[in-house]
């Protein structure tokens, strides 16, 4: 039987993980990209923020069924099922968020008048592959730095 103090790791272990930058920024970029999506995804709903269906681009729009806000109430869901994936699965959820930009950096670009948008959303998408890398070290690997 082994002992406590050989399955936990050291409080002076624990501090040098956080006190990796690059752990810091896992976590920095983790927290960020399951709240935001979540926070977005819930006010497709309420329309708080923005009038979210005048970012739908009028192509989009035709060939999905039903109104723009209801396109919206869909984009909702799957944002908050993002920010849900990252909070829980950040390997895995941190590439549904970067190709979930993807779509909406080509929606954006076909939109006149917003291309400053998609532009920051390219930063977002390289936000997402850095978690995406970041997760592949740090997440569900016992740190012993």
């Amino acid at each position: 039987m082994s002992s406590p103090t050989s399955t936990t790791p050291s409080v002076a272990s624990r501090r040098a993980v956080l006190s990796d930058p690059g752990y810091q920024a896992f976590v920095i970029l983790r927290a960020g990209f399951a709240v935001a999506p979540i926070l977005f995804g819930l006010d497709k709903f309420a329309n708080l923020l923005v009038d979210w269906p005048a970012y739908l681009a009028p192509w989009i729009n035709d060939i999905v069924p039903g109104s723009a806000q209801q396109a919206m109430y869909a984009v909702g869901v799957v944002e908050i099922v993002a920010g849900l994936a990252v909070a829980l699965a950040p390997r895995l959820g941190s590439w549904l968020v970067a190709g979930w930009l993807a779509g909406i950096i080509v929606n954006l670009l076909t939109i006149p008048g917003y291309y400053d948008i998609a532009l920051r959303d390219v930063g977002l998408l390289l936000g997402a592959v850095a978690l995406a890398r970041l997760a592949q070290r740090y997440h569900g690997k016992r740190q012993t730095h």
